[in-house]
């Protein structure tokens, strides 16, 4: 397959008598279809077998056993991906694999180890799918005209995709396009490399369909760049890290990591889905409160689990609650306090190594190591919205359909009360219940009640110098 490598120095091997191979991929990488393209040119036929399916096999072994016998009656060599299914917890496949009398190509992440083998294999590393890559395979699999304003390649430049993802995303897009009528358009693709992800990160967080817009935060102008800014980072990363070397060494990934520190209701939930909807990913929370477990180790395996099912998916990964596991590490006074900084120190070395776009997010940043926060690419603060942006939060939240009496003083809601924008938005659908249980528009009795039943939430006074003229529709 063209553009994933060369293929030629490893037929040559396999044509000398080498019959074990390991290609180590990232996310996104070419594994597969380079060693399928090697095989070819060494003049083998393609046998593929999937690993994680033969780890659900209920008779494995002879499963193994058959497809090596199909493969040396046809002279084929086996493909077997991803090798991170068996790696764990089914090693003894792996040596029946390994040990087979043909020429047999791994594909995964994980390090080799000498175990799965009793022959040393050829270790290679596997290119990832580079985004000018991307595009051309893309345009061959969609095998129709794109529109001219269309750049598949800066479409595709969040998703870390293999070629086969990358086929079959162009064949979604094809499906959706012609259910909307004919016309390729953004979404179609988005929505198509979408498609490719796995499933598994559903069962450990809670992945949201972004439905809002650049237009619908209302954020000092400072906060509002630097959110532009993380999603460049995002969109770029391959040129910036990959072909320009920005970042090299170190075990570090071309993932990109940033911090959102502000009160509750400040906005930075909406702002994640505002960067995945403008990147054409999905959202993915994570509430890092129920990560935690007292047990010794436990936290980490939670941690793995969940970075290990993001690796396979394309999406924007949100941290909740951050402060819970990423606090100052401490100095070490009893058993406790030591094995709560060796999971922060794990967190430190896993979040380097992700490919993804991962978003913390804390109410207390002054609660954050310093360590970590140095290993963020942005740190983005929310304030407290001011009485500008407060008003146009009042706006926003009661809406155009919401009836409203003539007599709603907004300026003196913005001015008076110091809310977020989360608890505007409370507050104005406790004012619409209480409208609509009169059957009449929203009227500033329903907005100062549905205030005070926020004040209580909050566990905030009534002041009389807050509510002034409005505070006698209290009584």
């Amino acid at each position: 397959m063209p553009g994933v490598g060369d293929p030629a120095p490893l037929a040559r091997t396999l044509a000398a008598g080498v019959h074990l191979a390991y290609l180590r991929e990232e996310q996104g990488g070419a594994g597969t279809a380079l060693a399928a393209s090697a095989l070819t040119l060494a003049g083998r036929g393609v046998l593929g077998l999937d690993l994680a399916k033969l780890a659900e096999d209920p008779t494995p072994v002879e499963a193994v056993r058959a497809l090596v016998r199909e493969a040396r009656l046809t002279g084929a060599g086996l493909v077997c991906a991803p090798l991170d299914a068996l790696a764990r917890d089914r090693p003894e496949l792996l040596r029946l694999l390994t040990g087979a009398p043909l020429p047999t190509i791994l594909v995964g992440r994980v390090p080799w180890d000498a175990a799965w083998s009793a022959r040393p294999p050829l270790l290679l590393h596997a290119p990832r799918v580079e985004p000018a890559v991307r595009a051309a395979l893309w345009h061959e699999a969609y095998d129709a005209p794109v529109p001219p304003p269309l750049d598949i390649g800066t479409l595709l430049a969040p998703f870390l995709l293999t070629p086969d993802q990358v086929e079959g995303a162009a064949r979604s897009a094809a499906q959706t396009a012609r259910l909307d009528g004919g016309a390729l358009r953004p979404h179609h693709v988005s929505q198509g490399a979408r498609a490719q992800n796995a499933a598994g990160l559903d069962r450990l967080a809670r992945r949201i369909e972004p439905a809002v817009t650049w237009d619908d935060l209302v954020l000092p102008a400072d906060t509002h760049a630097q959110l532009r800014e993380l999603t460049a980072r995002a969109r770029f990363r391959d040129q910036v890290l990959g072909a320009w070397g920005m970042r090299p060494g170190g075990g570090r990934g071309r993932g990109v990591s940033a911090l959102f520190a502000g009160d509750s209701g400040t906005g930075k939930t909406m702002s994640a889905e505002v960067i995945a909807a403008d990147l054409g990913l999905d959202l993915y929370t994570v509430d890092l409160a129920t990560v935690i477990d007292k047990y010794v180790g436990e936290t980490e395996k939670n941690l793995e689990r969940i970075f290990s099912e993001a690796a396979g998916v394309n999406g924007v990964l949100l941290f909740d609650e951050a402060d819970a596991i990423f606090g100052k590490r401490s100095e070490v006074k009893d058993a406790h306090d030591r094995y709560a900084n060796v999971e922060s120190a794990y967190l430190l070395q896993r979040m380097e190594s992700f490919d993804g776009l991962a978003i913390l997010a804390t109410n207390l940043r002054a609660n954050l190591d310093d360590a970590f926060t140095r290993r963020l690419d942005l740190v983005v603060d929310f304030p407290i919205p001011d009485a500008r942006e407060r008003h146009v939060l009042w706006e926003r939240c009661l809406g155009p359909l919401l009836p409203r009496a003539d007599a709603l003083d907004l300026d003196f809601c913005a001015e008076s009360f110091e809310l977020a924008g989360g608890n505007i938005r409370s507050v104005a659908v406790t004012a619409a219940y209480l409208a609509a249980e009169s059957g009449e528009p929203v009227t500033m009795t329903n907005l100062i009640h549905a205030i005070q039943r926020e004040y209580q939430k909050l566990g905030r006074l009534t002041l009389a110098s807050e509510f002034g003229p409005y505070l006698k529709l209290l009584a």
